[in-house]
């Protein structure tokens, strides 16, 4: 997981087009942007991971940095 490409999805993607970039990676296919990773799961990873600050933004009138200290909170739970 990268932050910068998060971040830069985060900023430059709207919701809708990250989410229909979801649906195309879980279906094997590319989606209509440049996704940077490693592979596809990390692509996925990024994806999801903006997915998810754009909407804690949203919802919270949380900044970047805040949603995702919460995002990596989250994940660190969950692996432990």
């Amino acid at each position: 997981m990268k932050l910068p490409e998060i971040k830069r999805l985060v900023e430059e993607i709207n919701l809708a087009d990250l989410e229909n970039a979801e649906l195309a990676l879980l279906e094997e296919q590319q989606p209509t942007f440049i996704v940077n990773g490693d592979d596809e799961g990390e692509k996925l990873t990024h994806v999801m991971a903006a997915i998810w600050i754009k909407k804690d933004m949203e919802k919270n009138g949380n900044d970047f940095r805040t949603s995702m200290r919460n995002f990596s909170q989250k994940v660190r739970t969950s692996i432990s």
